[in-house]
């Protein structure tokens, strides 16, 4: 069934060279949140949030990357059918949960969660790299929805490590 939903995935020149652009723009390794998280550290406004997508972040790359990654060891649909043509280079690495969408919506979650403006647009460019992500057919759907929720919940728990923290340096400061 999920082959199904990704052969049914209609491909042209100009959906090709978009989600590529995505996919560039992204990074191997969804390098881009971590350019926008320390950009947002910069800004006393923003550092919090900056805080937050970067230890959401290392949160996905540890737990994902090396944790569910290796425990799953789920084969990738280019793994699988290798006579689909790809657009990019085939990765040997499994494909359970899809990171990049775990990336994308763990930051997008943690800028959402501290301002709402910023966070729909980066929830619009996460929704865009989850579904790059089937459209280059590097991963099944379950592999992307499985990335957005652990996504979300490493952003929810990075904005509430991020708080904890501020809380315990601010009651330091007034002692």
């Amino acid at each position: 069934m999920e082959f199904q939903f990704l052969y049914a995935i209609p491909r042209m020149e100009v959906l090709d060279s978009f989600f590529l652009t995505v996919n560039k723009i992204t990074g191997s390794y969804g390098q881009l949140w971590v350019v926008i998280a320390v950009i947002l550290l910069f800004f006393k406004k923003t550092r919090k949030i900056g805080v937050a997508v970067l230890i959401s972040y290392v949160l996905v790359y540890v737990l994902g990357q090396y944790g569910l990654k290796n425990m799953f060891s789920r084969m990738r649909p280019c793994q699988i059918d290798e006579t689909f043509e790809l657009l990019v280079a085939r990765p040997s690495s499994s494909s359970f949960p899809s990171t990049h969408s775990a990336w994308a919506f763990g930051a997008a979650t943690a800028i959402f969660l501290g301002n709402k403006k910023g966070g729909v647009i980066a929830l619009i460019w996460a929704a865009l790299i989850a579904f790059s992500r089937m459209y280059l057919f590097l991963h099944f759907p379950t592999d992307v929805l499985a990335g957005i929720v652990f996504g979300v919940l490493m952003g929810i728990i990075a904005v509430k490590l991020v708080d904890i923290i501020t809380k315990k340096i601010g009651a330091a400061k007034a002692q």
